[in-house]
């Protein structure tokens, strides 16, 4: 983080205490509010005609900075200084200009009077827009914010085209990290990958108390953890980085590049070179953990040259999600033939929890006959194909859906997708090739500690796996292992004490969702908001098969 922002804000402040009171004894008086911080903010508002509440803009992050630049300006022409240059003066060089100001004799005659004037049309236009932009901005970072579906890793009970309305309130809202940014733009200006936001200046994590705790069972939107490197392209940007370079190059349709796939360059070099042969049932994954760093360069290369890459996003310029959580600090998770169980009793499972099934049906009618009883979309039913039973479908299905498919009688079989392909890809948590780690998949994984503040754990070789990245990311450690053991900034650690809260967020989704079983925990410094309610839902026509507005889903509570 560059010292320049703090250095020119600590500069302002200076100002304020020397030239302020100067400016308040040819104005409107007693002179030792200039003497007091925030005092002096509510004195230039008072020798600006302006209302006291306007400070209150002040505590605003990014706002702040606009408001101190409208008041420095407006300073200016209480003073006489009501040219285009001098406002810009002030509004520019505030160090500068108020200094000016207050060495001079410029007669105070307050603020500008518009009585029996008519402000131009420009003029009245821009005041109007820009106070919008700031009480909506001031509500956006304190209140509540729009956030829209865009996979169906929540389906069933949040659909893709739903706007939510995400409640900050609930746990408390978190101030803005990076003030520098376009107003009521996430991370990127609309239609570009230009970022909205500089992260030159940055502010520590400060978050308001908020009502509760997150509960189980929350629809919780929070900043996509594995977010601080991205690769630069609308499709890819919001997918897990690391996990992309652990696949290797790839297309948009999913099909590999043999010649950048780093798994598959690995394991053709070690076939070639006759280290493993086709008789030896190895695995690629396995030989690119034995040499990680190598093959992760080759493919970091290739996403480099292919899109671009960008690291050190800040948090909340992260990607938002939206998931469920099932797992909450101090908990013990595991998953077992799909079956959530914390600290060993089984949970309660979502409403609408969906899962992948194949499906048998004798023809293509019976299919079109279940998919208007069942009101499916093309995101449900992903993919067919002949058997000597007739045609498989891979159907997305909740409880209620496949008890209504089994009254039809039109399905030969139907059966739940097996998960066992994931085992020992890397793809499960904590993305480590070991014997116990290789047997887990989206449905039987775990037992998984989730750290809450103040836990401690021992640094074995397991828990080094699952909490690695929460020492040296989240909680910003120096985080290093070698033979002699592991050094936790410099320190030789047996034990770590975890610093904040984690959850474990699942999508209700369970076999097409991205969520905590793929890339761990979710800190509650990346937390946003909870998903409150549904106020817009509209379906297109590319995902679901025809475009229309879901009136019966308006202004619907996220359950």
């Amino acid at each position: 983080m560059s010292l320049i922002p703090w250095i020119l804000l600590g500069l302002i402040c200076l100002v304020h205490l020397i030239f302020i009171p100067k400016l308040i004894r040819r104005s409107v008086g007693t002179a030792w509010h200039g003497y007091v911080p925030f005092l002096n903010s509510i004195a230039i508002l008072k020798i600006t005609g302006r209302p006291w509440y306007w400070s209150l803009f002040l505590l605003v992050p990014g706002i702040n900075l606009l408001m101190l630049t409208i008041m420095h300006v407006e300073l200016g022409i209480a003073f006489g200084k009501r040219s285009t240059k001098d406002q810009y003066f002030f509004g520019v060089l505030p160090w500068i200009a108020i200094a000016k100001l207050a060495q001079g004799d410029d007669e105070y005659l307050g603020p500008r009077d518009w009585t029996g004037k008519k402000k131009g049309q420009i003029r009245e236009w821009g005041e109007a827009i820009l106070w919008a932009v700031i009480v909506a901005s001031v509500f956006r970072t304190y209140a509540m914010e729009t956030f829209t579906i865009p996979t169906g890793s929540m389906e069933g009970s949040m659909l893709v085209g739903d706007y939510l309305i995400v409640d900050k309130t609930t746990y408390g809202a978190k101030l803005p990290e990076t003030p520098f940014s376009i107003p009521l733009v996430h991370n990127r200006i609309p239609g570009t990958m230009t970022p909205s936001y500089t992260s030159w200046f940055t502010l520590p994590y400060t978050r308001l108390p908020g009502f509760r705790d997150i509960e189980r069972g929350d629809a919780v939107v929070f900043n996509y953890p594995p977010g601080d490197t991205a690769i630069v392209d609308p499709y890819y940007a919001g997918h897990n980085y690391y996990q992309l370079l652990r696949d290797g190059g790839e297309n948009k349709n999913g099909v590999f590049k043999p010649k950048s796939s780093a798994l598959r360059v690995a394991y053709s070099h070690l076939k070639k070179t006759g280290q493993i042969n086709d008789s030896i049932q190895a695995s690629p994954y396995k030989e690119f953990c034995d040499n990680p760093e190598k093959y992760l360069a080759t493919s970091r290369t290739w996403w480099s040259k292919a899109y671009g890459i960008k690291g050190g996003i800040p948090i909340d310029k992260k990607e938002n999600y939206v998931k469920r959580c099932i797992g909450l600090p101090g908990d013990t998770i595991s998953i077992v033939d799909r079956q959530v169980y914390i600290d060993g009793v089984a949970i309660d499972n979502p409403e609408n929890l969906q899962f992948m099934y194949d499906v048998i049906l004798k023809s293509k009618n019976d299919f079109n006959s279940i998919k208007s009883e069942l009101n499916l979309t093309k995101l449900d039913s992903l993919k067919s194909m002949d058997s000597q039973e007739g045609m498989v479908y891979t159907i997305l299905l909740t409880n209620s859906e496949v008890e209504k498919l089994n009254k039809t009688g039109l399905a030969v079989s139907i059966e739940n997708k097996s998960t066992e392909n994931r085992k020992a890809t890397l793809s499960m948590y904590p993305n480590v090739y070991n014997e116990e780690f290789n047997e887990w998949t989206p449905d039987n994984m775990g037992p998984i500690f989730i750290p809450n503040t103040g836990a401690q754990v021992e640094l074995n070789e397991r828990n080094i796996a699952l909490y690695k990245r929460v020492i040296s990311v989240y909680e910003g450690h120096d985080f290093e292992e070698n033979d002699a053991g592991v050094f936790i900034d410099g320190v030789l650690a047996t034990e770590y004490k975890f610093e904040q809260d984690y959850y474990w967020m699942m999508g209700d989704n369970r076999h097409n969702s991205a969520d905590s079983r793929m890339w761990g925990f979710v800190p509650f410094d990346h937390v946003v908001g909870r998903a409150s309610y549904i106020w817009f839902s509209k379906q297109n026509e590319a995902q679901h098969g025809e475009s229309k507005i879901r009136w019966d889903r308006m202004f619907k509570s996220v359950k």
